[in-house]
């Protein structure tokens, strides 16, 4: 028996360092040398991970870079290591709580409020595993977190992007919205599994993506979704429960073999938000650093308005 283990060995050995070579001659680098000097950025969910890394790109750009991250402690720390790595001062922490659309309202008010222009938003805040707990709002967290803070913050700071235009806004989505059961607008109120949840909230990116397209057309604002590939992060930080638990430290184990680094997952949010010439593809979605197909879930005729009204609805956005 013995006899056998040390092929068995090498063989894992083998395939896991072939595909790690592959993993990284096929992840694409955003090589635009774009300068964003005098330029103000948003990215939410950044102070770790992929949004960490998309911050720092634009702080090396010499942006004015705004953090709007949830704790207050690990934000000011990613602050000051993007300052120290970057000699760029311009870099700033502002509190948002994506679960909360008093938060984020609150939030809004104080970028219109304080920032003369707003050049590129980043969506990148996100989670995955909650189960069916709800936010004090009434609705599941990880939709909430995901997709419906996303489109009311999105639509809170629309005025201001219209006046700095031209102007972008990048929404992170995922492979994962082409799977899970069959995507309908009642669903995102109705908890089937995390997967299903993450699932139709990472749908709902995109198809609130080819929506805002055609209503920005001519505006000099264009958006894009995009997959970062799988990237290791710590999205799944949330889990509860032993099983909870286990998964996840199963999935970590996973990920420290498989997976991007946070750095090589940003690649396509900073292509997006800095490649040239990319505006007549306004409302499309991005994978390594180029344009791709719509998910055939995406292109439900109808499917994207629908959401829109449903969406105003859920966050109050008259009011």
């Amino acid at each position: 028996m013995y006899f056998y283990i040390f092929p068995i060995c090498a063989v894992a050995l083998i395939v896991i360092g072939c595909v790690k070579i592959y993993i990284k001659l096929t992840t694409k680098w955003a090589r635009s040398p774009t300068c964003l000097l005098g330029k103000t950025v948003i990215v939410t969910g950044s102070n770790i991970g992929i949004g960490f890394y998309t911050a720092l790109d634009f702080a090396k750009r010499g942006a004015r870079v705004i953090l709007a991250c949830r704790d207050y402690k690990k934000g000011e720390a990613a602050r000051e290591e993007i300052i120290k790595k970057t000699d760029n001062p311009n870099v700033f922490l502002k509190i948002v709580d994506m679960s909360s659309f008093e938060s984020v309202r609150a939030f809004a008010q104080e970028i219109n409020k304080t920032e003369d222009r707003l050049d590129v938003l980043v969506n990148n805040a996100g989670m995955a595993i909650v189960d069916d707990e709800k936010t004090k709002d009434g609705l599941l967290m990880a939709m909430q977190v995901n997709y419906f803070s996303l489109f009311l913050l999105t639509n809170l700071l629309l005025d201001l992007l219209k006046k700095s235009q031209p102007s972008r806004i990048i929404n992170t989505s995922s492979i994962l919205a082409q799977v899970g059961t069959s995507f309908s607008v009642d669903k995102l109120h109705k908890y089937n599994g995390n997967l299903d949840v993450y699932a139709h909230s990472k749908l709902a990116i995109i198809l609130f993506t080819k929506e805002l397209a055609k209503r920005l057309e001519g505006s000099g604002v264009t958006v894009y979704s995009l997959h970062p590939g799988a990237v290791k992060t710590d999205i799944f930080r949330n889990a509860k429960g032993l099983i909870g638990s286990f998964m996840t430290s199963l999935f970590k184990r996973w990920m420290n073999l498989f997976f991007k680094t946070p750095e090589e997952g940003a690649q396509t949010t900073i292509y997006c938000a800095v490649e040239k010439n990319i505006e007549k593809f306004s409302g499309h979605y991005f994978v390594e650093c180029r344009r791709v197909n719509d998910y055939k879930r995406a292109t439900v005729p109808g499917l994207g308005e629908q959401l829109w009204r449903d969406s105003e609805e859920v966050v109050n956005l008259t009011n």
